[in-house]
């Protein structure tokens, strides 16, 4: 029993160590990248209900919903079986500024369950909704797999956007963390889903295709991120004239889709600093 508990606690003790080596060497390379807090401002959310919809697109409808009745349009995109309410309360708060549009991509919330799903085809659908709109150089802003779909929409369309934020994106399914594509594939064993699927193999970007994006761009992740800190220093470093952000002590979704406050001053400080 005595040997019992020093094997135990001589691994406790080696998991606490390495858990506080881990985090001294992620909070040092976070500083070589533009680490930031990201301030909480003194600003209610908007009272106004939003304005829901649905447009028809060549391939699917999409639901949307508007929040604001002015401002420079801003357009939010979800993450992974995501739908409207995932930003819903980012939208709230930026829509003290901008007018804001919270689409809801294929396979996903209200809008068509379409067979087929990749980025090249939700990129697709988000300029098919620009465009029906009649948003001109609108701004975009995504989480996760809206961030991928904010850089895919760039490369694709480098005329379409007036500048975008990309949060928690990753080039491949190759720079996950190693437990993040575990789980994926643990709950594809429980229940096959092509959302998973699509995070399995998908994106494939690569430093020609970001080399393509012409319109300002704003590389965030958080600090204990789900992909690594390197993917998104190389998302940045092959974009021109791109800026970065690791936001300290934030996971892949803290400052985005559960903090409306500081989703907020993300989109504030980059799209106020454009002019």
């Amino acid at each position: 029993m005595k040997n019992f508990l020093k094997v135990t606690s001589c691994l406790a003790l080696s998991v606490i160590i390495g858990a506080g080596v881990w985090q001294i060497y992620v909070r040092q390379a976070s500083k070589d990248y533009n680490l930031i807090t990201l301030d909480e401002p003194d600003i209610a959310p908007v009272a106004t209900q939003a304005v829901e919809a649905d447009i028809e697109l060549s391939e699917i409808t999409m639901h949307y919903a508007v929040y604001g009745d002015e401002g420079y349009p801003l357009i939010l995109v979800h993450g992974n079986g995501g739908d409207k309410n995932s930003l819903k309360e980012a939208a709230e708060y930026l829509a003290n500024d901008y007018k804001v549009y919270v689409i809801e991509s294929r396979c996903h919330g209200q809008s068509s369950n379409a067979d087929k799903i990749s980025y090249d085809l939700m990129a697709k659908d988000i300029k098919e909704f620009i465009e029906a709109m009649g948003l001109e150089k609108p701004y975009l802003m995504g989480h996760s797999d809206g961030g991928i779909n904010a850089l895919t929409v760039a490369y694709t369309y480098p005329d379409l956007l007036g500048a975008f934020i990309s949060c928690g994106a990753n080039t491949t399914p190759d720079t996950f963390k190693p437990y993040f594509p575990l789980g994926v594939r643990a709950m594809n064993l429980i229940k096959p889903d092509k959302l998973n699927d699509m995070m399995l193999t998908l994106p494939q970007m690569n430093a020609e295709l970001l080399s393509k994006i012409t319109c300002p761009a704003y590389i965030v992740a958080g600090e204990y991120d789900i992909m690594w800190l390197s993917d998104s220093v190389f998302i940045h470093e092959c974009i021109p004239h791109s800026k970065i952000a690791i936001i300290k002590g934030a996971n892949h979704s803290s400052y985005i889709s559960q903090n409306g406050k500081q989703a907020y001053t993300l989109a504030k400080e980059f799209f106020g600093s454009l002019g």
